[in-house]
């Protein structure tokens, strides 16, 4: 039983003995005391005061006073109108560091056979250019909503669709046989991933030059886009693509390995994978048949131009386009392919996709479309939306002048990392190595933590030097805290200070003491929280708070210098729970810690 049941039912308890009415423990509502107020829990009376018969302070002098004669688990108490604050004992909280101290896997469920499957999709690049920061956000997300609903007793399934086909693919295609000279990443020493983008953005060069061109003869410029030698020679290579051509074939896979070797060693870096990777290659012949069926069933129509299109206006949405009237297929149909095969793939209980709130349309569009094509699982896909996120203008220039190139951005990261480590004099007794490991401990932490402590849904700007502060709400301010525990937790082993069995009940606690047992108490409500919600801002903001309160607690209470043995081992045991809970948290969200900075 928890403090707070306890406490409840001596409350019921009271309630019939001092006015002789009954109650319920559901009917009380004890939360957290205010900051502003003394005590921890608070009791609401206006509920009981048609029992008592009696004013608001009255009934909660009366049941104050009873829980403080017959609760032992109350220590004090005081009145604030019909709000009575209860100030709990220290063995209550020594009771509850104990209990912590004994479990496994703290705030953590693990999943068991029987446990619901959530599949999460996330990343989803396109073979055509190098991740970029757009990706950075969405792999963070993806990742750390993985770990947070596996810590809420999910079987996780995380997966990948690569758009590896599709126009834009054929451009860099295009641009690469026409002006490539047989360039590849062992020749240029560049990323297969960086190459093939150069190749992308180099026909987005040649196409506007040539839409210029034509514009110049006198063509406006949807004119000049209809007749534009390029881009007809894309067309005829994407027609030429799904008809099997050999050649085509052959430049596409060779092309596609230099992107995937570049994507791993992105995504390698980053810290983040996947469990099953699935490519619109092999996924819209899927979704092709799938609307070929509903187009013979009547759940779709054909224009009078062959193509395929949904009437949603019933729906309150628009009509959708399927397929084009050469048969290509768009990306709709891809992922109504895409969502068929993975459900046929696994048992999936949830569905969620992380992708940018520019997509919102897409994915009613998408869960109405299953939904009329009879899959069970189409009104309960879950869209992840995000916002966007950017630089501050000037920081850093991006490959593309408009895009900022995610190895860049950790390559810059990295670099921010050292620099603060050499200002701040934090490297001048470690050896090379033991520098390196920290400095990408720290530098990818602090990317991380600042893009993952942000509401998803809101639009934010990332600047590097900010996320490496060491003394703000920064992941490099977080892993100084657990690094600066461990070290004392080090020298306790040296002097041979043991830490292990349960603390003696009688030990006096001061405030900020039973603050931090608290905070540590609120860990797995929180971890339950954010994966209701779906949201990693929750667990980053939460191990601030902790770190908020144990820095100065550290600062003015003695850890190896306390003379009372057992008040020594309580905040020993106390700071090691702390670092355990901090590495728990920041693990949710994909960061390590370094044991010494």
């Amino acid at each position: 039983m928890n403090i707070e049941q306890q406490i409840a039912e001596a409350i019921a308890t009271g309630i019939r003995a001092l006015y002789g009415g009954e109650t319920t423990v559901e009917q009380i509502q004890l939360q957290k005391t205010k900051k502003e107020f003394t005590g921890h829990l608070t009791l609401v009376v206006f509920p009981f005061l048609r029992i008592s018969r009696k004013s608001p302070e009255q009934t909660a002098q009366d049941i104050g006073q009873y829980l403080q004669e017959h609760e032992p688990t109350v220590a004090e108490f005081n009145v604030i109108k019909g709000f009575l604050n209860l100030a709990l004992a220290s063995s209550c909280w020594i009771r509850l560091l104990n209990e912590i101290n004994r479990t496994e896997h703290y705030g953590l469920t693990p999943a068991t056979e029987t446990s619901p499957l959530a599949m999460i999709e996330y990343s989803s690049p396109n073979t055509n250019k190098p991740l970029h920061l757009g990706h950075v956000r969405n792999n963070l997300l993806g990742f750390s909503l993985a770990e947070i609903l596996k810590a809420n007793g999910y079987k996780v399934v995380k997966t990948n669709i690569v758009n590896d086909r599709g126009i834009h693919i054929c451009k860099s295609m295009l641009a690469w046989r026409k002006w490539g000279n047989g360039e590849t990443p062992q020749s240029s020493g560049k990323k297969g991933d960086h190459l093939v983008g150069e190749y992308y953005v180099l026909f987005d060069k040649q196409y506007k030059q040539e839409l210029n061109e034509l514009e110049s003869q006198g063509l406006t410029k949807a004119q000049a886009e209809a007749r534009s030698p390029l881009m007809a020679e894309t067309r005829e290579m994407l027609r030429q693509w799904e008809a099997g051509n050999e050649d085509v074939v052959s430049l596409w896979q060779t092309m596609n390995r230099w992107v995937y070797a570049g994507f791993d060693e992105t995504y390698q870096k980053l810290g983040v994978d996947f469990d099953k990777i699935y490519y619109e290659s092999e996924t819209y012949l899927e979704g092709k048949n799938e609307i070929l069926r509903g187009l013979a069933e009547g759940i779709f129509y054909r224009k009078d131009d062959g193509s395929v299109w949904a009437d949603l206006t019933p729906n309150n949405l628009d009509e959708k386009l399927l397929l084009r009237s050469d048969g290509t297929s768009v990306y709709m149909t891809q992922d109504i392919g895409t969502a068929k095969l993975r459900f046929d793939d696994y048992p999936i209980n949830k569905m969620i996709y992380v992708v940018g709130n520019e997509q919102n349309y897409h994915f009613q569009v998408l869960s109405v479309l299953l939904d009329k094509l009879g899959f069970a699982f189409g009104k309960g896909l879950v869209h992840f939306s995000y916002g966007m996120v950017e630089l501050p203008e000037g920081k850093m220039k991006s490959r593309e002048g408009a895009v900022v190139d995610a190895d860049d951005l950790m390559d810059e990261m990295l670099r921010t990392a050292r620099e603060i480590s050499r200002e701040l004099g934090k490297s001048d007794v470690m050896t090379p190595q033991e520098i390196e490991d920290i400095v990408r401990i720290v530098g990818l932490g602090s990317l991380k933590y600042f893009i993952l402590k942000v509401d998803p849904r809101k639009n934010m700007t990332f600047n590097p030097r900010e996320s490496i502060d060491f003394n703000g709400n920064t992941a490099s301010f977080i892993q100084y805290t657990y690094a600066r525990i461990r070290s004392v937790l080090r020298k306790a082993a040296e002097r041979g200070l043991d830490t292990s069995g349960d603390l003696p009940l009688s030990i006096p606690l001061s405030e900020k003491e039973v603050t931090l047992i608290r905070l540590l108490a609120d860990y797995p409500g929180v971890v339950r929280e954010a994966g209701s919600l779906y949201s990693p801002a929750l667990i980053a903001n939460y191990v601030y708070d902790l770190v908020k309160e144990y820095n100065p607690f550290y600062h003015d209470y003695s850890i190896l210098r306390e003379e009372n043995p057992s008040l020594r081992r309580f905040r020993l045991l106390l700071s090691f729970h702390v670092a355990e809970v901090l590495k728990s948290g920041l693990s949710l969200l994909g960061i390590e810690v370094p044991e010494r900075m």
